[in-house]
């Protein structure tokens, strides 16, 4: 194999082929959008400056994905900027995870991602319109509520957990009924 043949190098195909450059621009354009409304930089300083010990570790993040309807989507995850009522700016000690949302014809599956925890550390519970994620570990501390984009039937709902990945699965409810919370064991 020679990685300078250009021949073959001419055959490679661009991942990101199937999105036009239509796509790209609205894509920037909502991420400009984004960043031009929190000013990240002065955040971060603040934050570096102020809110976190010496040898503390921290995790901040985005995710951007294409919605349903075409437009992108951006999901921020990790540590949250948190501010004290000095107005000052620090760094919370719980992570919210990164989520991944799919809604089906009968149910809602959601995937989490919360590294580093053991299964028995994790609490989770739901309601008709809710999913709350929250892990108090001696290592690592997570917390989200997820909105539901749809009701669903609380008692139907499965979970599992393996490497870090925590998989949840609801049942759409019918709109006739409604019930209230209850807490998710998981296998």
């Amino acid at each position: 194999m020679d990685p300078f043949d250009e021949d073959k190098n001419r055959r490679r195909k661009n991942p990101f082929d199937f999105i036009g450059d239509d796509e790209f621009e609205r894509i920037f354009d909502e991420m400009q959008k984004m960043f031009e409304n929190v000013n990240f930089k002065d955040l971060m300083e603040d934050m570096l400056r102020n809110g976190i010990e010496p040898n503390k570790r921290f995790i901040r993040g985005f995710s951007v994905n294409i919605g349903p309807d075409g437009k992108p989507k951006i999901q921020e995850f990790g540590n949250r900027p948190i501010r004290s009522p000095k107005g000052t700016s620090t760094i919370s000690d719980e992570r919210e995870p990164l989520t991944d949302i799919i809604e089906g014809d009968s149910d809602i599956a959601i995937t989490i991602e919360i590294p580093g925890v053991e299964k028995d550390n994790i609490n989770l519970n739901v309601t008709e319109e809710t999913l709350e994620i929250k892990v108090d570990a001696p290592e690592r501390k997570y917390h989200k509520v997820v909105n539901l984009p749809n009701k669903v039937k609380t008692k139907s709902t499965k979970a599992t957990y393996k490497n870090g990945i925590l998989d949840i699965v609801l049942d759409k409810k019918d709109k006739k009924k409604s019930g209230s919370g209850y807490k998710v064991s998981i296998k």
